[in-house]
């Protein structure tokens, strides 16, 4: 029987080195192959013998992984923060960073990532395009109000956006031609991001599993469409999680701790989260009090113990422990009697 190799890939968008050890830490192999489908795969099938690999979390990984995953007996994802903590060293290049790897993998010391499965990442990057271009929609909005306002011009900003007014506005409007001109370029950018945004959407929710667990979140008051499409989608696998604190940690709701000699303190938001996740609890949490009275009484209860930041935090966090209910179960969400 052929003897299991452990091999460490430091990736980047031309080359990826490589480097494959035995058990006991002998070097077997080791180069650079060409960051390219065709020349990985071929790589993989030379390995002479069964392997585990490990390769770090890059804008690349997702077709790298997906590339190499069927060669290998197991392919691990590493988080790049906290490999860099284990492995830190004075000297450092792209053959010596592989071998690392390959050692981290050898000794199970490789801290994982969780890569979701090949269709979730696919409709993740379309939802998070659907963010781009929303952003981008914001955009168009504010320099037509900016431009109208370099002019001088009086307009109602709650109706600024509506086809007949921004029509009727400009008739009237008194500025010279280009103004009226870039108006008209942003208000035809706004409708293009508006409608692709809109199409963006339906797409989505076209996947039939997708549409499902959708609408069990949708069943949580005060959670629309965007929240719980991003909650399917970048938590992916709600079953990783053993408790309600990993998933908040998960989202970045919670604050870094640190602890030394018996005291505790503290800080702000850990930057180790997913940043899309985060952004859309809070912005919900805004808003789902309006709309959940378990949700408002969350609130009003936190509000009265410190400020409105630390409230909607509370009712981020309450929503993710809702939300996390309802994905596991599989069914609409029943709130309990007297919860809050």
């Amino acid at each position: 029987m052929k003897r299991l190799l452990y091999v460490g890939l430091d990736v980047h968008k031309k080359m990826t080195s490589y480097c494959a050890k035995r058990q006991d830490g002998r070097v077997v192999t080791e180069g650079e192959v060409a960051s390219r489908r065709r020349d990985l795969a071929a790589w993989a099938r030379s390995l002479r013998g069964p392997w585990i690999g490990g390769l770090e979390a890059t804008l690349f990984t997702g077709w790298i992984y997906d590339t190499l995953q069927p060669l290998a007996q197991e392919l691990k994802v590493a988080h790049p923060l906290m490999r860099r903590a284990i492995a830190a060293s004075k000297k450092k290049n792209d053959k010596i960073d592989a071998a690392k790897i390959a050692d981290l993998v050898r000794c199970d010391l490789l801290p994982e990532c969780y890569m979701a499965p090949k269709e979730i990442r696919r409709l993740r990057q379309v939802l998070r395009y659907r963010h781009l271009v929303v952003s981008e929609s914001v955009r168009m909005k504010n320099k037509i109000a900016g431009l109208l306002m370099e002019s001088g011009e009086e307009f109602d900003k709650k109706r600024l956006h509506g086809a007949n007014y921004f029509a009727q506005l400009l008739e009237r409007l008194e500025a010279p031609d280009s103004v009226v001109e870039l108006l008209g370029l942003s208000r035809s950018a706004l409708k293009m991001y508006q409608s692709m945004e809109r199409g963006l959407v339906r797409g989505l929710l076209d996947n039939e599993p997708l549409c499902a667990r959708v609408e069990w979140l949708r069943s949580i008051r005060g959670v629309g469409e965007v929240t719980a499409l991003t909650w399917a989608l970048e938590i992916a696998d709600p079953h990783r999680f053993s408790s309600i604190a990993e998933a908040i940690s998960s989202c970045g709701l919670c604050s870094a701790q640190r602890e030394s000699a018996g005291k505790s303190s503290r800080g702000p938001l850990s930057k180790q989260r997913n940043a899309h996740l985060q952004t859309i609890l809070i912005e919900a949490a805004k808003l789902a009090p309006r709309w959940n009275a378990q949700l408002a009484a969350v609130y009003e209860r936190e509000r009265a113990k410190s400020n409105g930041n630390q409230a909607t935090l509370a009712v981020a966090r309450k929503l993710v422990a809702y939300l996390m209910a309802v994905d596991k179960a599989q069914r609409p969400f029943v709130a309990r009697q007297g919860e809050a």
